[in-house]
Formats: structure tokens, C-alpha cells, sequence
């Protein structure tokens, strides 16, 4: 009697690790297929739409776009397509969104670990610097300035010197200091996201910190946003606006420079009440004011 159960119970799980295969086996023939119609001109545009919904169910999906014939420069094309509408400003919703579709397949790739490192030696990044380099409001430009700093989001997540060096090298930091000031609240805290994670890599601290100028240029749009965030409160982006301030005042000339602009609103308790749900960016908070010689 046991010996049948147990029978049954191993023919059941080699019936179910069975279907597992055979599905995994059809995702990716279906993830080639897709693949393989980014490289046609007519069927590009359905493919990048389906892929790019389905892109957390494709496994190995960066490796498989890098390596595949023709897509990569398939996917530059819709990018560079698209540029003589970012000035004057006249991108539409779908050419934005179309783009956009494209984008979210590069950020696959910059995420990925086995094609993160050439995705940067291809200079793949550069191609993304015009749309952030935009100052229309509008959706469709809006949406392209976000979904391309995500792509950039996606490369500093990992902690990696060559990474920030790379966007150090290709002047990112004035790009997203643009959107920091001009964006939504979501694009500001993307931006400002990736400020942060340059900022906490040793190279990237010393970069910033090399001149005044440059300290005071990034305290002041700090500042600003804090100003601005006294209108339209937001817990998220102002956690990772105190995380830049913390970090800048390791540096002896930053703090300096901090203490001439720093915003009255952060040691104002009406204020930074927002905070009251986030323990760990009070307490980055409280050591920032003790850092800059602010009583507590």
C-alpha cells in the first residue's frame, strides 16, 4: 500500500517537473522567435511591445538580445529615429511609448551580469544622453526621460567602480541635476537615485567634491528640491535627498559648502515629519545635522 503511494507520489512529480520543462521549453522558443522580429522592420513593433511586457518571464532574455544578430543595432535604431522629434519638441504618445519599449529591453541588458560590462564598452549609455538632455513637461517626453534614467538606475544598482567612472567620464551627473530640477516627482527620485550611488562610491565622492563648483552645483538643486518639497510632499524622494546630503558632508569641502545652502526646512520638525514612518532616514538625517554642527 505505501509502496504504491509512494509510486504515485514519484510518477506525480515526474509528470509536474515534466510540464515545468516543456513550459520553460516553450517560453524560450517563443523568447527566440520574438527576438528574432526585432530584426524585421514590420513585425519590430508588435515584438518590442510583447517582449518588453514579458521580459521578467523570459529567463537569460539580456544575453539572448545581445548576442543575437542584428537586434542590438535594431534597438539603437529605434533610438536614434527618434531624435529629430526631441527638437523642436514633437514627439507623440506612441512614438514615445514605441521607444520606450526598446528602452526597457536595454535596461535588461545593463542589468544583466553577463552583458552589463559590454554593455558599457559599446558606449550603449551615450545614445540615451539626448532624451535626458529634454526640458518638455509633456507625458511622452516625460515618460522617455524616465524610462531612459532607468536604464542608468539599472546599471548603479550594483556597486561597481567601472560603472561610475564610465558615467563620471560622459558627464552624467549635470544630466540628471537637469531632471532633478524639472522632472516629475518620479523621474526627480530616479535621478536623484542615481546621484546617490555615485556619490557612494569613493571615485565618484572625490569627482564631485574636486571643485566648489561642482559641490555647490549639486547642493543647490538638493536645496531646491527641498523647497519644492515643502509644496508637494514626498517620504521617497526626500529619503534619498538626505542619503546625497550624509554622503557630501563626508567630504570636508562639500560640507563646507553645505553649510552656506543647506535648507532651513530639514532642521524644521513640521517639516520633516514626513519622515515619521522612516526610522533609518531620520537617523541619516540626525547624523547629517551633527556632521554639519547643526544641534539636534
Amino acid at each position: 500500500m505505501m509502496m504504491a503511494a509512494q509510486a504515485a507520489q514519484t510518477q506525480q512529480q515526474t509528470s509536474t517537473t515534466s510540464n515545468n520543462n516543456a513550459s520553460s521549453n516553450n517560453q524560450a522558443l517563443k523568447m527566440e522567435h520574438l527576438v528574432a522580429s526585432l530584426q524585421d522592420p514590420e513585425t519590430r513593433e508588435n515584438a518590442l511591445l510583447d517582449i518588453s511586457k514579458r521580459r521578467d518571464l523570459f529567463v537569460d532574455l539580456a544575453p539572448v538580445l545581445w548576442h543575437s544578430y542584428g537586434v542590438v543595432p535594431a534597438l539603437l535604431q529605434e533610438i536614434v529615429s527618434i531624435y529629430p522629434l526631441l527638437s523642436p519638441p514633437s514627439l507623440t504618445n506612441h512614438a514615445s511609448n514605441r521607444v520606450c519599449n526598446a528602452l526597457a529591453l536595454l535596461q535588461c541588458v545593463a542589468s544583466h551580469p553577463d552583458t552589463r560590462a559590454q554593455f558599457l564598452n559599446a558606449h550603449v549609455p551615450l545614445f540615451l544622453y539626448p532624451f535626458l538632455n529634454t526640458v518638455s513637461k509633456t507625458r511622452p517626453f516625460e515618460y522617455l526621460r524616465l524610462t531612459s534614467l532607468g536604464v542608468i538606475g539599472a546599471l548603479v544598482k550594483v556597486d561597481d567602480t567601472e560603472v561610475i567612472n564610465f558615467l563620471l567620464s560622459t558627464e552624467i551627473i549635470p544630466l540628471c541635476l537637469r531632471t532633478m530640477e524639472l522632472g516629475s516627482e518620479l523621474s526627480k527620485t530616479v535621478a536623484t537615485f542615481i546621484v546617490q550611488k555615485i556619490l557612494s562610491d569613493e571615485v565618484g565622492l572625490a569627482y564631485t567634491c574636486a571643485t566648489a563648483e561642482r559641490c555647490y552645483a549639486v547642493g543647490s538643486v538638493l536645496g531646491g528640491m527641498v523647497a519644492q518639497l515643502a509644496e508637494q510632499p514626498s517620504a521617497r524622494l526626500l529619503k534619498h535627498i538626505v542619503r546625497c546630503y550624509l554622503r557630501l558632508s563626508d567630504n570636508p569641502r562639500a560640507a563646507e559648502c553645505l553649510r552656506r545652502c543647506f535648507p532651513d526646512q530639514l532642521r524644521d520638525p513640521a517639516f520633516t515629519a514626513h519622515l515619521k514612518d522612516d526610522a533609518a532616514t531620520q537617523k541619516w538625517l540626525g547624523q547629517l545635522l551633527v556632521q554639519l554642527g547643526y544641534s539636534l
